[in-house]
């Protein structure tokens, strides 16, 4: 990627971080990066392809540079950097759940979930539709929590978490040995 494209992805997580997604436009983006909106086309054909970009950005800064340890070890160190990332951005699961993580690496994400199922022991016609349990539970457990519906849990929500992603990892070993 150039640094340049680099450049207008970060400025549009800017945006994103002070006024939410929605303030995110090919104008205020060339303004923050200090070039007419016209120029930002010859790096993103649209606004849909700059969203895109935010969401490679997204999903790649949770995959480790290796993948170590078990299958539910793996899933635990991803659920807690989504966490972190939602932490960060708020209105990251807003994006994610809207649009489709296509590119290149943004599939190296689906398939160390993948790699994780089969781990498991998930019979290969069930591993879609595990991945997707599992990204729509973190996502969504990490928004929630970011957002304000669970501001009326405990004040040891870290331990709720853990409990409840320990939860997931039950069904999804369940799921491997039916």
């Amino acid at each position: 990627m150039s640094r340049r494209r680099q450049e207008i992805i970060d400025a549009a997580m800017a945006i994103a971080d002070t006024g939410g997604l929605d303030a995110v436009s090919m104008r205020t983006v060339a303004e923050r990066v200090g070039v007419t909106p016209m120029a930002l086309y010859r790096h993103f054909t649209s606004k849909l392809a700059l969203l895109d970009g935010m969401v490679e950005r997204l999903v790649t800064s949770l995959l480790p540079e290796r993948a170590t340890g078990t299958w539910d070890e793996r899933l635990t160190a991803l659920a807690h950097a989504y966490r972190g990332l939602a932490q960060r951005h708020p209105w990251s699961a807003q994006l994610l759940f809207s649009r489709p993580s296509v590119t290149p690496d943004a599939v190296r994400v689906t398939e160390f979930i993948y790699a994780a199922l089969r781990e498991a022991g998930v019979p290969e016609p069930h591993v879609g539709r595990l991945e997707r349990l599992v990204t729509t539970f973190v996502i969504g457990y990490a928004a929630s929590e970011v957002l304000g519906r669970f501001a009326h849990r405990s004040p040891d929500f870290n331990a709720e978490f853990e409990a409840d992603l320990a939860d997931l990892k039950r069904l999804i070993k369940a799921a491997g040995n039916p």
